[in-house]
């Protein structure tokens, strides 16, 4: 930090909220506290780190074991279970293109679309994930709202037997006006950010990310008159009002975004560079210069009697593309990551981040609570420095996890606490072929991690793909690592949804093997019959693949 500390004080992250403004009373979600979890069937469960202390061992680190693993967690963690095996397979759902509903709310290429949606009938998937997008819904206006196209893609699911999840995207998507998948924040929004820049997040060059709201001003009237969290609250309340007949029924989950690509953390990396991380070794960088952040940090520093930490993120951190070792912050012997001031920011920056996720799960427990869908939230999938003592790219997008102390457990037991599952990515990755361009990197390592803290929380895990995802041992490792979360449970939480549905995935080959994972996971008759929601539901056959290839080509 900017100035050394001549002694250790003694802090904790339940004081960063005394300076918030909130319309709910509210503590800071200290990571020491004891939790609630969900009204599940009864399960022993302990947890004996200290997950606020630098001194815990929380980290798991990768190695080729499947039950060891656990069995090693349990011992750690003083977490028993049932030994039963898995009973039954696992749904897989498949992700609609980000491009199905166009800016004026209506569903594009209607008749490839239901084609698709029947050959994934004929796989036997579960269901579909649609990303409903801020940026369309409530593009002009705050608080009109344009379901429209949405609820044409439900109808058109559920004529086919098809449930959905439905993913509230409150982030852009791609890079710029000039991507054909671009969707930006609703023009209002922008608006304002124009007359406050301030709303977006900032890094220490004054470099302005527009992909989502700055959780600094999660509370603050910024947006018309609204706060961030009440726009997101009434977004989600109308959603459930158009949507009621078919919450539970139809659609059976809801992923609440909270970040950039929906997921729970800051822009340290702009998410259009995160699909081709691997080939990186980005640091990243501390999203916390804009003046809503600054002022809760500076408040937080005059809390514990340390001004001086207060008027900024860390120094010696590098630059982007910089070896962690080569810099004063993230080096392993010595860095200051690890030294008093270091350890007061990233509780307090981490802890801003599981402020911010436990404010949206709350309202969205309220708003959902009786309409039966499963609600989640989704965790990055950031590997490329798990090897590292520091994890620096992990510390930089919000994740305390590092050599010593366990970053993802406390978010696994906020989501716990309202009834979430967790979504992450990179089900698919191996080590041996991350390794071969980052020596570093450990995907299987930082999923392993994920999956045991979601075992302890008992919460369920929806796993995704990443872009890497491709070939028969991509599928197997997807096998691989669910069969690591189920084991031994008794009543396996687990789904899979694929990313994304495109012309490759019916190219014949791709296709075979999908439909064969899709099997093998699900334990599901590739020609089983479907759910009739009362829709006019036609049969379906594998010459629907061929006319979806036949679509596409002409697309």
């Amino acid at each position: 930090m900017a100035i050394a500390s001549p002694s250790t004080p003694t802090f904790s992250a339940s004081f960063c909220c005394k300076r918030t403004v909130s319309t709910h009373p509210t503590r800071f979600p200290s990571t020491l506290s004891p939790t609630r979890t969900r009204h599940l069937p009864p399960r022993r469960f302990a947890i004996s780190s200290r997950l606020n202390s630098s001194k815990s061992c929380g980290s798991v680190y990768p190695d080729n074991g499947g039950s060891e693993d656990f069995e090693h967690y349990e011992l750690q963690h003083g977490f028993t279970g049932p030994v039963e095996r898995r009973r039954r397979g696992s749904p897989v759902y498949v992700t609609l293109p980000s491009d199905s509903v166009a800016e004026d709310g209506k569903v594009r290429r209607i008749k490839v679309l239901t084609a698709s949606l029947r050959a994934l009938v004929t796989a036997g998937v579960e269901g579909v994930v649609m990303e409903i997008w801020w940026g369309i819904v409530e593009r002009e206006k705050p608080r009109v709202y344009n379901w429209g196209g949405y609820l044409d893609l439900v109808a058109l699911a559920r004529r086919c037997g098809l449930k959905v999840r439905a993913v509230l995207a409150f982030h852009q998507h791609g890079i710029g006006p000039g991507d054909p998948l671009w969707i930006s924040l609703p023009q209002w929004v922008l608006e304002e950010i124009d007359k406050d820049p301030d709303i977006a997040y900032t890094d220490r060059f004054g470099r302005r990310n527009m992909e989502y709201i700055s959780l600094g001003c999660d509370m603050f009237p910024v947006l018309k008159g609204r706060s961030p969290l009440q726009a997101y609250s009434d977004f989600m309340m109308n959603f459930r009002d158009s949507f009621r007949s078919l919450l539970g029924v139809v659609i059976t989950g809801v992923q609440v975004g909270m970040g950039p690509a929906g997921e729970l953390r800051y822009p340290s990396c702009p998410s259009q560079k995160l699909a081709w991380a691997w080939h990186t070794r980005e640091l990243g960088e501390f999203q916390c210069y804009d003046k809503y952040m600054i002022a809760s940090l500076n408040a937080c520093a005059h809390d514990v009697g340390m001004r001086g930490w207060g008027y900024g993120g860390p120094i010696g951190t590098g630059n982007l593309m910089h070896d962690p070792e080569n810099t004063e912050f993230f080096k392993s012997n010595g860095g200051s990551w690890n030294s008093p001031s270091g350890k007061f920011f990233l509780q307090w920056y981490s802890g801003m981040l599981l402020l911010h996720g436990e404010r949206i799960c709350r309202e969205a427990k309220t708003i959902f609570q009786g309409t039966e869908v499963d609600t989640s939230a989704k965790v990055a999938g950031i590997h490329w420095h798990y090897g590292t003592q520091s994890h620096p790219s992990e510390l930089t997008a919000g994740y305390y996890n590092t050599s010593r102390r366990d970053g993802y457990l406390p978010i696994a037991r906020m989501l716990g606490r309202y009834g979430f599952g967790l979504c992450c990515s990179g089900f698919g990755m191996r080590d041996v072929e991350e390794k071969k361009t980052n020596p570093v990197s450990s995907p299987e390592g930082f999923l392993r991690q994920i999956l045991l803290a979601a075992r302890v929380c008992h919460i369920p895990i929806e796993g995704e793909n990443s872009a890497t995802f491709s070939g028969d041992e991509s599928f197997e490792q997807v096998l691989k690592m669910s069969k690591f979360y189920t084991y031994g449970l008794e009543s396996p939480t687990f789904s899979f949804n694929f990313m994304r549905m495109d012309r490759y995935l019916f190219e014949q080959h791709n296709w075979a093997r999908f439909t064969r994972f899709v099997r093998q996971l699900s334990g599901a008759n590739i020609f089983r019959a479907r759910l009739d929601f009362r829709g006019d539901v036609q049969p379906t056959s594998l010459s629907d693949v061929a006319k979806v290839r036949v679509a596409y080509t002409y697309c």
